[in-house]
Order: C-alpha cells, then sequence, then structure tokens
C-alpha cells in the first residue's frame, strides 16, 4: 500500500495540471461567451437607483 501512495504523490504535478486545463477550458468553451461577455461588462454597469 505504501508503494501506492507515493506512486500517487509523484503524480501530484500532473492532477494539479489537469484540474488547471480543465478549468481554463470549462471557462472559456464557446458555449459560456456570452456569459463571460456579460460579466465583463458589470464593472462598466451604473446600477445606481436615482433618487
Amino acid at each position: 500500500m505504501d508503494g501506492f501512495y507515493e506512486f500517487i504523490r509523484s503524480l501530484w504535478l500532473l492532477w494539479l495540471m489537469a484540474v488547471f486545463i480543465g478549468i481554463v477550458v470549462w471557462a472559456f468553451w464557446p458555449k459560456r461567451k456570452r456569459e463571460l461577455e456579460a460579466h465583463g461588462q458589470i464593472p462598466l454597469r451604473d446600477d445606481d437607483p436615482e433618487s
């Protein structure tokens, strides 16, 4: 069992890279483009109610 844990621990960088690449692919998937553009416009919106 110790050999298995050592093998898994030696692959931590590959696991981390796979997770990072998965997040990047998910975030920039073409289907999400409209949602990302809407999020990018948040700082430019004027949501203050005029009294």
